[in-house]
């Protein structure tokens, strides 16, 4: 009984949590007890200051960066500045608007005074304005420095940029070296180099493998001589940049057309190289239609070409009209025998009218009647352009020491063409030494082996003779076919004719 009262007066205190336990369930009490007060509470407004923006610390931080929209604004705001000054230059912005151009105004400035100091003016920049979109230092710089150790001359620098502005883009090692090192493994020489670029900038940009390798392959197999392929590139590089199958190949096939041996016109591009750039279907075939139409034989047109190449690439039908009324107007020459003239020097052409009217007063001096030296221009027509000086001395040697007839001169005109003291004199001489008695042809016509043998002869066949005397006249003016005809003689100006 006291026991019971004992434990019933003094019960057991109950275990009390630790410390850290205690303080941990103070916090969620009172956690507990203000979420409960602010949700019966009305809102009130915080009192305490507000946080900055997160876009006001971050531009004030040392790493903020503006947004992806503010940069791209920016951009549009600098490339439109860009643009204002492309168009204060005369070039239109739209063709540059796929280009990654300068941020600034001053690079793009910068880069247009270049070009400037080069030579090329606004109306080059607004032909070709991708130039601007060349970096000085990286692009122009090195190229122009590249030309410059070659040789190409600063002079013309402006027309080789206007004619193949594209090179102010090009890699020095990749594009421009390759090319420079393929045209000095055809023979051209070094020194020749930057005249075959000044000339045909375009070359710059051919490809190795191309145009050029078929172009030089297909004369090669021609017969144009490989060591002669150097000053063929040299004297007209546009060769390199010709298709074989549309424009080299039927040239050629046209020459053979018309009579000459392809051996013959691979000669004929070896001497005149520049005869390919001729327009096969706007002057080639027009000027032989042309030739025939003025009684020019269809068998003679390979000699006329053989002679005088050029004739392929002149405005060739009008200077006929002119030249065969000259022709008929001063020197009596028909139509018929006007194509005889041209058949034996295509050259007269070319012939101006003071030149003509020159040698034909000469020889009417020289007491020729009129009709007489439309006979000898017909038989010979190097006499228009034959050295006044050479042909005086020829007739005065003629009339005071061979005292021959006049007849002989019409008979034979080519006697102007040989050489006084070479030939004329000499050959006379021994022959009144012998006592021979024969005609100019017989005495001229032939070579020197050929006259000496005939010196060995006791007497002359009349029907040696004869023989001589019928040979063909333009054998007897070779010597001269090869040489420069007297300066101003030819003009192709039409003001020469009537």
């Amino acid at each position: 009984m006291m026991k019971s009262l004992l434990f019933s007066a003094h019960p057991t205190p109950p275990l009390l949590p630790a410390p850290r336990l205690r303080r941990l369930l103070r916090f969620r009490a009172s956690s507990s007890a203000s979420a409960s007060a602010s949700a019966s509470a009305p809102p009130q407004a915080d009192r305490r200051s507000p946080r900055p923006a997160p876009s006001r610390r971050l531009s004030s931080s040392l790493y903020a960066r503006p947004s992806l929209l503010d940069m791209e604004r920016e951009r549009a705001t600098r490339r439109a500045d860009v643009d204002a000054f492309l168009a204060s230059l005369g070039v239109d912005p739209g063709e540059l608007a796929g280009l990654e151009l300068p941020v600034t105004v001053d690079v793009m400035r910068e880069r247009a005074e270049f070009l400037g100091s080069l030579g090329l003016t606004r109306e080059d920049l607004a032909a070709y304005p991708l130039a601007l979109g060349c970096s000085v230092r990286k692009n122009m710089v090195p190229v122009l420095d590249y030309l410059g150790k070659l040789g190409v001359r600063r002079d013309v620098l402006p027309d080789l940029l206007r004619r193949y502005p594209q090179v102010l883009h090009a890699s020095v090692v990749v594009d421009l070296a390759p090319v420079v090192k393929y045209l000095q493994g055809m023979d051209v020489r070094p020194a020749d180099v930057p005249r075959v670029l000044e000339r045909y900038p375009e070359l710059l940009g051919f490809k190795l493998e191309g145009t050029m390798s078929t172009s030089i392959a297909y004369l090669v197999g021609i017969g144009v001589g490989r060591r002669q392929i150097g000053s063929v590139i040299t004297r007209f590089p546009e060769v390199l940049g010709m298709r074989v199958g549309k424009i080299i190949k039927p040239f050629v096939e046209h020459l053979e057309g018309i009579g000459l041996q392809r051996l013959a016109v691979a000669r004929i591009i070896e001497k005149k190289p520049y005869v390919l750039g001729f327009g096969l279907e706007e002057k080639v075939k027009p000027n032989t239609d042309a030739l025939m139409d003025f009684g020019v034989r269809k068998e003679a047109l390979a000699s006329i070409v053989m002679q005088y190449p050029d004739i392929l690439g002149l405005e060739l039908r009008d200077k006929l009209v002119a030249q065969q009324s000259l022709f008929e107007s001063s020197i009596l020459v028909s139509r018929e025998d006007f194509g005889r003239v041209v058949e034996r020097m295509p050259q007269a052409i070319s012939l101006g009218r003071a030149a003509v009217l020159k040698h034909v007063n000469f020889l009417t001096a020289c007491g020729f009647m009129l009709s007489q030296v439309s006979k000898m221009v017909v038989a010979c027509p190097q006499l228009l352009a034959l050295n006044m000086d050479i042909m005086r001395m020829n007739f005065e040697y003629f009339k005071n020491e061979m005292e021959r007839d006049l007849e002989e001169l019409v008979e034979f005109p080519a006697f102007f063409t040989y050489g006084l003291e070479s030939t004329v004199r000499p050959r006379h001489e021994m022959v009144s030494w012998k006592g021979f008695t024969c005609s100019l042809a017989w005495l001229l016509n032939c070579s020197d082996a050929k006259f000496d043998e005939r010196m060995k002869y006791d007497t002359i066949g009349v029907e040696e003779m004869e023989r001589e005397d019928s040979s063909d006249m333009n054998a007897s003016v070779e010597e001269i076919e090869s040489e420069e005809y007297e300066d101003s003689d030819y003009d192709d100006s039409d003001d020469e004719f009537v």
